[in-house]
């Protein structure tokens, strides 16, 4: 079975300074990848090479048999690839309706005429209120985005995400901000994202926890480079892993 997502020999250079070097790894079909590292270990930037925000200096990125090195971020998303960001990336001043309203309907390739009413639309209307159910904010759909506490702003985000009807999914330090109360409810959406509607998440997150109770496999950067990448207790076992991190915080 071909792999959902797949790089080789990655690697990122800018003003001669290397910030990723030889990543070569593949992540399967509806399987979820943790990714951890240090501050400055290069997460981000690999999520940048991934989405198309930054161009790969060395290697290849293939999604599925495509290669998408060289497209650029909206020609990636239309492949197949969505991401979250540290930084809610929502519309503050639409409703939490019409944020997923607009994903859905780019999904479907529905022209974006904004003169027309949101009624014209009743297909994508009602699976943009099918993914805010999921995520347990359908009551509050005609609410301005903007207004919404940070937790909320985040399951957004995964709705958004379900209605682009992605392949791969990027959630980057999804659990950024949040308060611990709220944690464990967004840790079983994101699991949803895998285990329910079969999607391929990759998730850079610094809460240890989150990332052992939801990765299938864990990817450790150091310094840019791939330290390993195995189950999270062979990760953990790692004696090099345990070593290049000693005295510091996942």
């Amino acid at each position: 079975m071909t792999s959902a997502l797949s790089v080789e020999n990655l690697g990122l250079t800018i003003g001669g300074a290397k910030i990723l070097e030889g990543i070569t790894f593949a992540v399967e079909q509806n399987e979820s990848l943790g990714i951890i590292g240090p501050n400055g270990a290069g997460k981000t930037s690999f999520f940048n090479l991934l989405s198309g925000l930054r161009e790969a200096t060395t290697g290849t990125i293939h999604l599925g048999d495509k290669e998408i090195t060289k497209l650029k971020p909206h020609e990636r998303a239309q492949a197949g690839i969505a991401r979250t960001f540290q930084t809610s990336s929502i519309f503050p001043f639409l409703t939490l309706l019409e944020n997923v309203r607009i994903a859905a309907q780019v999904a479907d390739g529905s022209s974006m005429n904004l003169t027309k009413s949101a009624d014209k639309y009743k297909e994508v209307l009602y699976r943009a209120s099918a993914c805010l159910e999921q995520v347990g904010l359908l009551s509050k759909g005609a609410l301005f985005a903007g207004s919404l506490s940070h937790g909320d702003k985040r399951r957004l985000e995964i709705a958004i995400v379900l209605a682009s009807k992605s392949d791969v999914v990027l959630l980057d330090e999804p659990m950024a901000g949040m308060s611990v109360e709220n944690i464990p409810a967004l840790v079983e959406i994101i699991r949803s994202l895998s285990k329910v509607h079969k999607k391929t998440v990759l998730i850079v997150e610094h809460h240890m926890d989150v990332i052992l109770g939801l990765a299938d496999r864990i990817a450790v950067l150091n310094y840019g480079e791939l330290l390993t990448i195995d189950t999270p207790q062979k990760v953990m076992d790692n004696p090099t892993v345990q070593s290049a991190y000693l005295g510091a915080e996942l």
